[in-house]
């Protein structure tokens, strides 16, 4: 790396060597809290880097398939412990670029720091099975194989642990790949990569290039070369990669947006369901596809679950994320500010309540970020805007509903199918909502936040196409099963006639 006057210049990273782009440009990124505070200069990347990242990625790939995935999941276990000593420096990046709280940034690493853990095991168990076969002297059996060179795009939000996600189970299962940072949070990217770098992964696995996506991006979606793309991303963009990415005939996994409704039903427990909404919805500034964006709340109990939420909402604080004291951060860019505010005018003119909130902060340390209070809507109706587009924000639609069966109506009635969530002591109340909402992953007595590493991560509808993230399923995606038929007898034998 380098140094300038004004802060940090940092490079690609393409077959094992750190350099700049061809473009000879930089672009700077700024702390959100502080937005004078220049944390870097990142290499503004053209096509012709995303080529050279791919070539290096090609080059490796075979000699990478063909290192025992025991291996490979030993070098994961260094970079696990590397991250462990590094730990600190990265939620300090994270909150530095991104804006989050230092605890959320902590716990992100952590959860990074999980997956890795779990998929260097899976060095051991990238399991095929073996099966009898129909014909006397044959041994039938599958096999796992890496597709090759693939594609890695992730989003700004949670600048470590998604790219964590992607990169690990790809690595241990073989495969070199090409990186793509959101051009908005660069430097967690290259610290992970660094980490990978020190831990001994070979020239060329893995590539890093930073830069706008419309150009990188798209090279990476086009070029023959790459067989597999996985993204994390709006949904505009990850429905556009999964059309041309079918045509062109990858395999692609996208997972994109949510609008996640929490349900709390009459015999709640509103010491749960309270903090579980106020964290669901406001944690992490409500940048979290997994946030809560909607609650549904049944009629016997509304009153009493407004009046605490609102005193809780109320008792938030506000500031620089590197503040341990301070429970919301700023947004993570001026964009991200302007579209909030832009939802919250569209919520008043289309006649919902602003019940709490909405308005942009400023004075004092609010000038310098991208500041906006939690937002709270009552009397919000199923076809207005802000009930069923994703704002990625800290804003919350709040709904009556006079039964479960209308509250599930109320959640269901919308295009993402990511996660939901109801409180209810009623076990018969709980597996009717379990077995009828239309979302990837169900929470019962919990926020609809995350999940864990051990299991699958995902949606239905606009929330994500293709395989399952994380779990055995996300191995499942970057591997290839071939079928092996052995014939080990003598002579020649009659074969089946009808394949």
């Amino acid at each position: 790396m380098t140094e300038n006057r004004t802060s940090r210049t940092y490079q690609n990273y393409i077959g094992g060597v750190w350099c700049d782009s061809v473009s000879g440009q930089l672009y700077p990124v700024v702390n959100p809290a502080h937005n004078t505070q220049v944390i870097g200069q990142f290499q503004t990347s053209l096509p012709q880097d995303a080529d050279n990242a791919i070539s290096a990625a090609g080059d490796a790939a075979r000699g990478w398939a063909s290192t025992p995935a025991p291996q490979r999941g030993a070098i994961l276990y260094r970079a696990l412990d590397i991250m462990a000593r590094r730990a600190e420096e990265l939620a300090r990046a994270i909150t530095l670029e991104e804006g989050k709280p230092i605890a959320d940034a902590a716990g992100e690493v952590k959860r990074a720091m999980n997956i890795i853990e779990y998929a260097a095991g899976e060095g051991r168990r990238l399991f095929g099975y073996t099966t009898p076969s129909e014909l006397p002297d044959t041994v039938a059996y599958t096999v796992k194989r890496p597709i090759g060179v693939v594609a890695i795009i992730t989003p700004w939000n949670f600048p470590l642990a998604i790219p964590a996600w992607k990169i690990a189970p790809a690595l241990v299962c073989g495969n070199a790949l090409v990186y793509k940072p959101a051009s908005a949070t660069p430097l967690s990217a290259v610290k992970l990569v660094e980490i990978f770098e020190e831990a001994g992964l070979p020239a060329g696995v893995l590539n890093l290039v930073t830069g706008p996506g419309a150009s990188v991006g798209n090279t990476l979606v086009e070029d023959e070369r790459v067989g597999g793309i996985s993204f994390t991303g709006s949904t505009e963009i990850g429905t556009a990669i999964t059309a041309r990415g079918s045509e062109l005939l990858k395999k692609v996994q996208c997972e994109m947006g949510g609008k996640n409704a929490a349900i709390i039903l009459n015999d709640a427990d509103l010491d749960k369901a309270v903090p579980g909404v106020v964290q669901g919805a406001f944690g992490s500034t409500g940048q979290r596809c997994t946030a809560t964006s909607r609650a549904i709340v049944e009629d016997g109990i509304y009153n009493e679950f407004m009046e605490t939420l609102l005193a809780q909402t109320k008792a938030l604080t506000i500031g620089d994320g590197m503040d341990a004291s301070k429970d919301v951060a700023p947004l993570a860019s001026r964009d991200q500010l302007d579209t909030v505010l832009e939802y919250i005018g569209i919520g008043t003119e289309e006649g919902a309540r602003l019940t709490f909130g909405g308005h942009q902060l400023r004075g004092g340390e609010f000038d310098e970020g991208y500041y906006v209070e939690p937002t709270i809507f009552t009397e919000v109706k199923t076809d207005m805007r802000i009930a069923r587009e994703e704002i990625f924000g800290p804003v919350l639609c709040v709904f009556r509903a006079s039964d479960l069966q209308e509250a599930v109506r109320i959640s269901n009635d919308v295009d993402f199918g990511l996660s939901s969530s109801v409180y209810t002591r009623d076990l018969v109340q709980a597996h009717e909502y379990i077995n009828t909402a239309e979302t990837g992953m169900v929470h019962v007595n919990a926020p609809t936040l995350g999940g864990e590493v051990h299991m699958p991560f995902g949606g239905l509808g606009a929330s994500g196409t293709g395989q399952r993230e994380q779990g055995t399923e996300g191995f499942d995606f970057f591997t290839e099963t071939i079928s092996v038929y052995i014939d080990h007898s003598a002579g020649a034998k009659e074969r089946s006639r009808f394949i």
